[in-house]
C-alpha cells in the first residue's frame, strides 16, 4: 500500500497500520526512512516560523535554517532511536511481547503519519504567529501523534 494511503488509514486506526508494516518484515531501513522522512517534513515545517522570526528581528534566515537543519537531520534521529528503546521498556515492563524494531517503528510511522499536522503547524507558525490558533493546532497534533504512537505501541507489543 502506499506511503499516503497507509497515513490516511492511520487516521481509521493506527493499529491496524503498525501490525500490517510489521507483518512486511524487519527492515531496518525502512524504519529509518519513516524517520528521515518525519525529520525532513518537520525542518520544511519550520520554514515558515524562521523566515518570519528572521524577519521581524533581523537574524539571518540561513543561520537559522541552518540550525534547524542540524538539530532536525543529525541529532533528533538519535533521540528518537532513544525513545523508541525506552517504549520498549515501559512495553516489556508491563509485560508486552513486542520487539524493539517494533516500538522503533510505531514511533516513527506515528511521527510520518502525523506529519499532515506538523505541516499545519508550521504554517500556522509563519503567517499567523504566536497566538491561541498556533497553540490549538500545537495540541491537536500532539493528541493525534500521542493516539497514533500509543495505538501502534499496544499493537506491537500484542502481535507476537
Amino acid at each position: 500500500m502506499a506511503i499516503t494511503r497507509n497515513i490516511g488509514a492511520t487516521y481509521r486506526g493506527p493499529g491496524r497500520v503498525v501490525r500490517q508494516l510489521l507483518s512486511l518484515g524487519e527492515r531496518e531501513d525502512r524504519a529509518l526512512a519513516y524517520l528521515m522522512a518525519s525529520c525532513v517534513l518537520i525542518f520544511i515545517a519550520q520554514l515558515p516560523r524562521l523566515a518570519r522570526e528572521a524577519h521581524l528581528t533581523g537574524e539571518d534566515l540561513n543561520m537559522l535554517m541552518g540550525a534547524s537543519l542540524m538539530a532536525l537531520i543529525f541529532i533528533a534521529p538519535l533521540l528518537f532511536y532513544a525513545i523508541a528503546l525506552l517504549a520498549r521498556v515501559v512495553g516489556r515492563v508491563f509485560g508486552g511481547t513486542g520487539t524493539a524494531y517494533g516500538a522503533r517503528l510505531a514511533l516513527f510511522w506515528a511521527l510520518l503519519a502525523s506529519s499532515p499536522l506538523i505541516l499545519l503547524h508550521g504554517l500556522v507558525s509563519g503567517f499567523i504567529g504566536p497566538g491561541m490558533e498556533k497553540q490549538a493546532v500545537g495540541l491537536i497534533w500532539f493528541l493525534v501523534f500521542m493516539w497514533f504512537w500509543i495505538g501502534g505501541s499496544i499493537a506491537q507489543e500484542r502481535s507476537e
